[in-house]
């Protein structure tokens, strides 16, 4: 198995000078399974058109593009790049899309073929030459064939975002795009005018509960990419809600799940090159002889081979 970064960023691209290092698409990853080379595609952020572009050059002379796209979920910096992605237009690709069930009117064929409409682009979904089929995704457990397995885990985020656990010849590569850590939505001040305890004591017991659900969720990992746009300090001063982790979060997650490799991911947009490697060198001396937990912080263009 082995993956490749083409997007790391959250919220909005940011090209420039300064983040050239660690790249400015937002989230794509693509994976390659076995001798087959089979190719499935995580997200379809900005990063998805280079990578589009590397699939016309490189795949589509060997035979017709046929992959499948997990999106995790359709916020705009994880689908905004789909009407670049060119393999869309090429007579022949095959294309099975997944989203997650939002329980909202819109089915994951109508997010995504909206944003291929006259108001927002110049061609129409009903245009493309590709064959595109969509499915709705939950929670649940698929054989995807070619000797691979993934199983879903709903994260905490504003929108239902999906985690993925793919598992291939006895290694696992578990995502964690979008997600917080749960919370009790109940008051724990005893002396809050709307301090029910009942309410309280049942808001702690579900917390406890999802946060061990993820936790089981991320066991055993070989690599967990995890969200990690905000640093501790940032996330407790004003981004408590928001739907996306801190760094000391998703180590402490990765260390109790028994990970061996955790990817750090989804960087914050105004995150410099020069920032994010200092935030490397603040974990790596945070995890300084603490643990035998690699950590990563996500570049694009970077491969990682399991």
């Amino acid at each position: 198995m082995k993956v490749r970064f083409w997007g790391v960023r959250g919220s909005i691209a940011v090209p420039g000078r300064e983040t050239v290092e660690f790249g400015g698409n937002t989230s794509c990853l693509e994976l390659r399974f076995g001798k087959k080379d089979r190719l499935i595609i995580i997200d379809a952020g900005t990063g998805i058109r280079p990578l589009g572009d590397h699939l016309a050059e490189n795949d589509l002379p060997k035979g017709p593009i046929k992959t499948e796209i997990f999106i995790t979920h359709t916020h705009w910096d994880h689908i905004i790049g789909f009407p670049f992605f060119q393999p869309i237009y090429i007579e022949g690709t095959q294309l099975k899309v997944y989203g997650p069930i939002t329980f909202e009117e819109d089915t994951i064929e109508d997010v995504m073929g909206n944003l291929l409409r006259y108001r927002y682009f110049p061609v129409l979904h009903g245009e493309l030459k590709a064959d595109i089929d969509y499915f709705p995704l939950g929670e649940c457990e698929m054989d995807l064939g070619d000797g691979i397995t993934l199983r879903t885990k709903y994260l905490n985020h504003p929108l239902l975002c999906l985690g993925y656990r793919f598992e291939f010849k006895g290694k696992v590569l578990c995502t964690a795009f979008d997600t917080e850590p749960f919370r009790n939505v109940f008051s724990v001040d005893t002396n809050a005018p709307d301090y029910d305890p009942v309410a309280s004591k049942k808001g702690e017991e579900a917390v406890r509960e999802e946060n061990q659900k993820l936790l089981d969720f991320f066991r055993g990992a070989d690599i967990l990419i995890h969200d990690c746009q905000y640093t501790q300090k940032e996330y407790f001063s004003s981004k408590i809600g928001w739907g996306h982790s801190y760094f000391e979060h998703a180590i402490h997650s990765a260390l109790e799940a028994g990970v061996k490799k955790i990817v750090l991911f989804h960087h914050d947009p105004p995150r410099t090159d020069q920032e994010l490697f200092a935030l490397e060198k603040r974990c790596y001396e945070y995890m300084e002889n603490q643990s035998t937990l690699e950590i990563v912080v996500a570049r694009e263009g970077m491969e990682i081979l399991l």
